[in-house]
């Protein structure tokens, strides 16, 4: 795949960020979860304003995947007291990387997490960190094979439905 920019977002990406937040978290997870729950998640966590929100917070950065004009992917990463559960202030967090299905195994989901290595160096993080969802074995791998350790878990609460993430880590230095 050629061509393929990482563009930062600011507000003006809130309505493609929100279509494609929907559409690769219930393409991702929508089979293995009830109807009314992801209709639960997608609703609150992709609301428009929470998403304004987020974009404006000075702690959280999101970047596109982009070729051409079309969306191929996105990424969300946290640091300082924006991190979804607090780490450690010189921590990054990754929040999501998601890719669009079609584009699945095309190298893209790679690119964005070089990405989010890239910020957490420029930023002088002493480690990064992420949770992923235990039954996502895809991710465990991907994260697994790019260096990132097991460390903890915690709850993730899916429209209802308590499910457990995996917490894991990666040192930088």
């Amino acid at each position: 795949m050629k061509n393929i920019r990482i563009e930062k977002l600011g507000i003006e990406g809130l309505e493609p960020l929100q279509k494609i937040g929907k559409q690769t978290f219930e393409d991702a997870f929508g089979s293995q979860n009830t109807k009314d729950n992801m209709e639960r998640y997608l609703e609150s966590n992709f609301s428009k304003e929470k998403i304004r929100t987020e974009l404006l917070d000075k702690n959280s950065e999101f970047y596109f995947a982009k070729m051409d004009q079309q969306i191929l992917g996105y990424l969300k990463v946290n640091y300082g007291d924006s991190q979804t559960e607090f780490q450690d202030e010189n921590a990054l967090e990754i929040e999501r990387i998601y890719v669009i299905q079609e584009f699945l195994g095309k190298k893209i989901g790679q690119m964005l997490y070089d990405k989010a290595i890239e910020i957490a160096k420029k930023r002088n993080s002493d480690y990064i960190w992420l949770g992923v969802w235990e039954e996502n074995s895809r991710a465990i791998r991907f994260y697994g094979k790019n260096g990132f350790i097991k460390f903890d878990k915690h709850i993730f609460n899916l429209g209802g439905d308590a499910q457990t993430d995996i917490l894991m880590k990666k040192e930088l230095n």
